[in-house]
């Protein structure tokens, strides 16, 4: 059985990123759907997000998924090419089925891979399957899917297991569901770092560079405005907005045609349809945008709404520069915002200086 350490004591060794803690406990960030080791790098997210595992494998089967920057499953360094490989494949399609047939083809014995991941990681390889494909199991819920097939389809060897798994990662038991929506969560790599996307079934909701300083705040508002369960996976919303995003960068896109959710308060969302109205290519200001949403003494309420904006490049906040030509500011740092733009006005990505 394992045992953890007091919450002082862990909460003292995640501020410290104490590396010493490393295996001893895990954390995971309900925001993100990622549980990390004590000593990662990653931005600190606020306490209250934060849910303490003394294993891998309980942070796996509460439906969380390993960071890719500290890598928690990787106990002494990289683990063996065929370990990273079937990491890898399970988290390109968490759904699948990897039985004992599956592996030896690939050159896998079955009995290596289970005893190398209950040393590592305190699973069997085909719990950690069953784990990820826990994150999958809410949309087919949703769908109308029976829960019957749901629990049977996605490995758990009892409905009261598979319960107590979906009631403690998705708040409500799995019966209550089939009228929710999740915030679904993906990470987007690109030319000026990796961004974070969510979306719900409608949309797109959110669109942050991962080192934002404001996004767990922008997850709490999430939280507020949708009262659903934030989880990792993807949806066609994100689907479309990776290939979307992609083509942008190339230069091969000059408008996005996503569907796009985002609350906010009346105020907020004309200057959020306003931006929207801005040219590829172009800049306003932000005391031009007060005058066309019909209240020009409020020059410094949007520049506060600009940074609210939750859907960066899509809703293109970085557009909006001072009055006097400056650049101003932005959420995602000033050198993306000059690097954004010079790639609107140039239709190429920046060369380094």
């Amino acid at each position: 059985m394992h045992t953890r350490p007091s919450l002082p004591e862990m909460k003292r060794a995640h501020t410290k990123r104490d590396a010493s803690y490393d295996g001893i406990f895990f954390l995971a960030v309900r925001t993100t759907g990622i549980f990390c080791r004590p000593s990662c790098p990653a931005r600190k997210p606020l306490p209250s997000n934060i849910e303490y595992f003394p294993s891998a494998r309980e942070a796996v089967f509460a439906g969380y998924r390993p960071c890719k920057r500290c890598r928690p499953l990787e106990t002494d360094g990289t683990p063996p090419e065929w370990v990273g490989g079937l990491l890898s494949t399970v988290d390109q399609n968490p759904k699948g089925r990897y039985s004992d047939s599956y592996l030896r083809p690939i050159g896998v014995e079955p009995s290596r891979a289970r005893r190398f991941f209950l040393k590592n990681y305190g699973m069997t390889f085909q719990a950690y399957c069953r784990g990820r494909r826990l994150g999958e199991s809410f949309e087919q819920i949703r769908l109308g899917v029976d829960l019957d097939d749901v629990a049977l389809g996605y490995g758990y060897d009892s409905h009261s297991g598979f319960r107590e798994a979906f009631t403690k990662t998705f708040g409500s038991s799995p019966g209550k569901s089939r009228e929710s929506d999740c915030v679904v969560t993906a990470w987007i790599e690109s030319p000026f770092g990796p961004l974070l996307a969510a979306a719900t079934s409608e949309g797109v909701c959110l669109l942050e560079f991962t080192d934002r300083r404001r996004l767990e705040h922008q997850f709490v508002r999430l939280r507020k405005y949708f009262k659903c369960a934030i989880i990792p996976g993807e949806n066609k919303h994100i689907v479309q907005l990776r290939k979307e995003l992609g083509e942008y960068f190339e230069g091969k896109r000059d408008s996005f045609s996503l569907k796009l959710v985002y609350p906010g308060s009346p105020f907020e969302l004309k200057v959020w349809n306003e931006l929207l109205k801005i040219p590829y290519g172009a800049t306003t200001s932000y005391e031009s945008i007060a005058k066309k949403i019909g209240s020009p003494k409020s020059s410094r309420a949007v520049g506060r709404a600009n940074g609210f904006n939750r859907i960066s490049i899509v809703i293109p906040c970085h557009r909006v520069i001072n009055k006097n030509g400056d650049i101003g500011g932005y959420g995602g740092g000033l050198w993306r915002k000059r690097l954004l733009l010079s790639l609107e006005q140039n239709r190429k990505l920046p060369t380094g200086d």
